[in-house]
């Protein structure tokens, strides 16, 4: 056992760690973080769920991938090496829109604090392409697990910095001075691109348009099924991202403080993401990756129907506690499978364009869907709110066990690992 620990100590996995952490940070920072910020500044329930769509980047970055993987950047490029220029471009563009962001008041001037928003937003779904193909380019193929392992833990340090760090800051100093914290933290991303090496990989072949933006999704395509798989891909996060959002605006009508929100939600909460995804890890090695995203799915049922006994129950911590372990825990063991059959769905020639098309995919419902639950939960109320979210994980599930299905009835690779038990 020990030795399978010392994987997480080399130094390419500590990398990957500190990558996640700045892919994780900017996120919070767009959205649920955002979010209160927001609400406290007064800006209506309806207007703060518009805000969500600040964060479409994410849903589009497949675009400009396959200029991320063929492009080099004049100058930059020579010296780092193509992932690490467009990493550390991306890193800079992330701190100066925070920076930017932090100079607003979204009281008395709204538009500027949604554009710098959206300019934070873009850069973020940028970092994430390179960061994503760095991740799987960079690391041996017995080193595959325990990296995503460790992108998820560097993603949720970053997500604890932006929640409970920049509530805490909040409270102390003010919104404004929180964020500018938080453009501080990306040197950490900045310092982990300059210390490591550039990956070697093997080059697809060099071509026109056809060979730089129409080759990766061609090649995807080889998949058995590959509408259906993006339809999956599409909603099995819905319900995680619909809840997430509006979990903190939740607890604030509930009458609980920045502190409690950042202690237990942001804190206590990500260490049970931490747990479930350690948790997620070990049944995808023993049961499969579909099986354990049936799991991640049927739990987050259960999750989301503890907010409706928060709702009915009030401003109690104890219960507080409970929905954000049941939720977290749930919530990391789907993650942990869903990144596994994200990565085994990508061809190694073309990562950074297919793994930023299904990312995208994947936040296509953090910012859709929640866009529009702002009017819902103002329609609705937050109790019946939550009621209906426990119905959101039913298309996924739906798609999950046709996807079972054929991978008990066909030969594709990518269902064969997906379905594997061990």
């Amino acid at each position: 056992m020990l030795e399978t620990l010392k994987i997480y100590g080399r130094p390419r996995l500590l990398a990957i760690l500190g990558m996640g952490f700045a892919s994780g940070l900017p996120l919070a920072l767009t959205g649920s973080t955002l979010a209160l910020w927001l609400a406290d500044a007064h800006v209506s329930l309806r207007d703060i769920g518009v805000f969500a769509l600040v964060a479409i980047s994410y849903n589009f970055k497949f675009l400009w991938a396959p200029l991320v993987d063929r492009l080099a950047i004049p100058g930059l490029t020579a010296w780092l090496g193509r992932r690490r220029s467009w990493a550390l471009l991306f890193q800079v563009g992330v701190t100066a829109s925070l920076v930017g962001l932090s100079l607003t008041d979204p009281m008395t001037a709204p538009f500027w604090t949604a554009l710098m928003a959206v300019l934070v937003a873009f850069f973020s779904a940028s970092q994430d392409i390179v960061i994503d193909a760095y991740r799987v380019e960079l690391l041996r193929e017995e080193e595959q697990g325990a990296g995503a392992a460790a992108t998820q833990f560097g993603y949720r340090l970053g997500m604890i910095a932006a929640g409970a760090g920049a509530l805490f800051a909040a409270e102390a100093w003010g919104w404004q001075a929180s964020y500018r914290v938080m453009a501080a933290l990306m040197l950490i991303g900045m310092a982990t691109v300059l210390a490591t090496a550039e990956p070697v990989v093997e080059r697809p072949p060099r071509g026109g348009l056809a060979a730089t933006v129409l080759a990766p999704f061609r090649d995807f395509a080889r998949h058995p099924g590959w509408i259906g798989i993006l339809a999956f891909v599409l909603v099995y996060k819905m319900a995680d991202a619909v809840t997430g959002h509006y979990a903190s605006l939740l607890y604030r009508s509930l009458g609980f403080s920045l502190g409690e929100i950042a202690g237990i939600s942001k804190i206590f909460g990500v260490i049970a993401t931490i747990v479930g995804i350690a948790l997620g890890g070990a049944l995808v090695y023993r049961l499969g990756m579909f099986k354990t995203l049936l799991i991640g799915a049927l739990l987050q049922m259960a999750s989301n129907a503890m907010y409706v006994v928060q709702a009915l129950v009030g401003h109690d911590l104890s219960v507080l506690t409970v929905t954000i372990a049941v939720e977290n825990v749930a919530g990391g063991i789907g993650s942990a499978a869903f990144v596994a059959y994200l990565s085994a769905l990508c061809s190694r020639a073309y990562t950074a364009t297919q793994y930023a098309l299904l990312s995208a995919l994947a936040a296509f419902a953090r910012n859709f869907f929640v866009s529009a639950g702002g009017a819902v939960a103002e329609w609705l109320g937050w109790l019946w709110f939550f009621v209906f979210s426990v119905g959101l994980p039913l298309p996924g599930l739906i798609l999950l066990a046709w996807l079972m299905f054929r991978a008990r009835s066909q030969a594709d690779p990518v269902e064969e690992i997906a379905a594997d038990t061990r």
